[in-house]
């Protein structure tokens, strides 16, 4: 029975797999079992088809054989696992979903959240103990309605202190309290000493659906005769691509000549949208290439070039800065995939000074696979609502430079303290006060502490989609 060898390379053009499902499904799975989808689609697309064995067009002489593969499975999510190549080092982002509506949303920019972002880290001198530091409060959430700010530290939750075993619980509620407490450094330039103190105040919070702009600060700072335009980006959402070009437009309207682009909490998202912030950065390359798409072996003609440009497809002509030089602010937790993408594209270009921390390391581009003869959201099978995001292309700049696995170095190196974050946008803000005073001439800002200073974080898992790169 060769016939039952899906032969991809033969039966896809851009991903058009309608004859080869049709044909396994007659006369393999009636119904459509859900591993059978699993295992398709990852042998359509996965970038890293060719080291996975089990994922080889023929791996299987009868359906006979390949039922009782799809049945050793018992769950959807346990044979997608097995389909991932080396999940710990190099495949740390394909995910599948039980329920692809949720995915959408996440991708469309609303999730269920209560506007919080925080970091967790070890009570000094413990190997248990746990405290968090808000970092952003999300614009109109239920925790900027409640008038939480950036830099306050808790240390229990539902008057439950924070330990390694139980913050995941505990902050994964929908709605839960938290127990606010006082940091004390006792002016010491050291951790080891520091205190955490609960205070007894208190915010009870809700998570519900929210929608996130993207563009949490746009704002031009006046330092030294410099006008400099400062923008804390958040995500490469294709919604707010218009939102994104009217920032620049206030930039140009100001006469902007430098720029900080913060993406420290930016863990990606549309590729497109990166070119588009590229060109808005840039604006003497239109036509010139911006990054390249490489997809596996079978779906080499796939292979995508993008290119800075000046328009928006009916959003207008692009506002650029036609700058050389900018400056980009990053952390280790967060910044990702499509942020690394616009580092590594932009510096075969211009000059591109990273203030901030190591990155994470994400080159790789995904695209959303659902139960479809296309692999698309059209004619979706109603049986089940599950969907892959797997790994399908390599992204590169120009020069097919790939973003290491390790992440991007930090030109200035300089990492947030909980006590001491400040507020962001503000000159004193730690980082983007590193930026400008290497942007000025005045060096970067004293810090003695920066390298005794150091703290145990013990963040909570960062969701796939929160550093993500896609396809649209």
């Amino acid at each position: 029975m060769k016939h039952l060898k899906i032969i991809v390379l033969t039966c896809l053009a851009a991903f058009a797999l309608t004859s080869c499902f049709e044909d396994m499904d007659d006369n393999i799975i009636p119904g459509r079992d859900i591993n059978d989808f699993v295992w398709k689609g990852m042998n359509a697309v996965y970038l890293y088809k060719s080291e996975i064995p089990n994922l080889d067009d023929g791996r299987f002489s009868s359906n006979e054989e390949y039922v009782n593969y799809l049945n050793d499975y018992s769950t959807p999510e346990e044979l997608f696992e097995s389909l991932k190549y080396s999940p710990s080092t190099v495949d740390r982002f394909s995910r599948i979903y039980s329920n692809y509506f949720d995915l959408q949303n996440q991708q469309a920019g609303t999730t269920l959240t209560d506007g919080l972002e925080y970091n967790l880290y070890l009570v000094p001198g413990s190997s248990t103990e746990v405290f968090g530091a808000i970092t952003l409060v999300l614009e109109n959430s239920t925790a900027d309605n409640l008038g939480l700010q950036r830099g306050e530290i808790f240390r229990a939750v539902d008057g439950i202190e924070l330990t390694v075993d139980n913050r995941i619980e505990l902050l994964n509620q929908n709605s839960y309290t938290l127990n606010f407490a006082d940091y004390n450094d006792n002016d010491t330039t050291t951790p080891i000493d520091d205190t955490i103190t609960l205070n007894g105040n208190s915010a009870s919070i809700s998570k519900v659906a929210y929608t996130e702009n993207p563009i949490h600060i746009a704002e031009v700072i006046n330092v030294d005769n410099l006008n400099i335009g400062y923008l804390m980006y958040n995500g490469f959402n294709a919604n707010f691509d218009t939102s994104l070009n009217d920032a620049f437009a206030q930039f140009n309207a100001a006469g902007v000549s430098e720029l900080v682009l913060d993406l420290r909490y930016n863990g990606g998202g549309s590729v497109q949208t990166a070119a588009y912030l590229g060109s808005m950065v840039t604006g003497q390359y239109t036509g010139e290439v911006f990054s390249k798409l490489f997809f596996n072996d079978n779906l080499s003609s796939n292979n995508n070039t993008y290119t800075f440009t000046n328009s928006i497809p009916n959003g207008g002509a692009i506002n650029s800065l036609n700058l050389n030089k900018v400056y980009v602010l990053t952390s280790n937790k967060r910044t990702a995939s499509a942020s690394e993408l616009i580092i590594n594209s932009l510096k075969p270009y211009i000059e591109v000074i990273v203030v901030g921390e190591n990155t994470v390391g994400k080159t790789q581009a995904s695209r959303v696979i659902y139960d479809s003869p296309d692999l698309s959201n059209n004619n979706v099978n109603p049986s089940h609502t599950y969907a892959m995001q797997p790994l399908i292309a390599n992204s590169t700049n120009v020069n097919d430079e790939l973003v290491p696995s390790t992440g991007m170095i930090p030109d200035i190196e300089i990492s947030e303290r909980p006590h001491t974050l400040g507020t962001l946008g503000d000159l004193n803000e730690p980082l983007l006060e590193a930026a400008l005073a290497h942007m000025t001439g005045s060096g970067r800002p004293a810090d003695s502490e920066f390298e005794t200073y150091k703290y145990i974080d013990i963040n909570m898992p960062i969701p796939a989609i929160e550093q993500d790169m896609y396809v649209e």
